[in-house]
């Protein structure tokens, strides 16, 4: 679980709103590929999905008013998300402060 201090501070439907318009293009330039992101946005919880890379909830974003919190599925199989968890706390650290 990694932490990043909401210094904005973001409410969960303006991170939900940058992470669906502004992520997508962070990470593939980032890496140089076209992925697909997909979210899902409950209350203060916003679940990442990058469905070519593993099936299901890739991770779970949870915004407070301190902070954003990334928590990595728990259930990964073969695939390194590293990268891409890397890339997204930048992209959130970039944006919270």
């Amino acid at each position: 679980m990694i932490s990043i201090n909401n210094v904005q501070p973001l409410s969960p439907e303006i991170v939900f709103d940058l992470l669906k318009k502004e992520l997508s293009d962070y990470i593939n330039a980032a890496l140089g590929s076209n992925l697909t992101i997909e979210f899902a946005h409950v209350s203060d919880v916003i679940n990442i999905i990058f469905p070519e890379i593993i099936e299901g909830n890739t991770f779970t974003v949870i915004v407070s008013e301190a902070e954003i919190t990334i928590q990595p599925a728990e259930e990964k199989g073969d695939y390194n998300t590293d990268l891409l968890e890397q890339h997204l706390v930048e992209f959130l650290t970039l944006k919270a402060s």
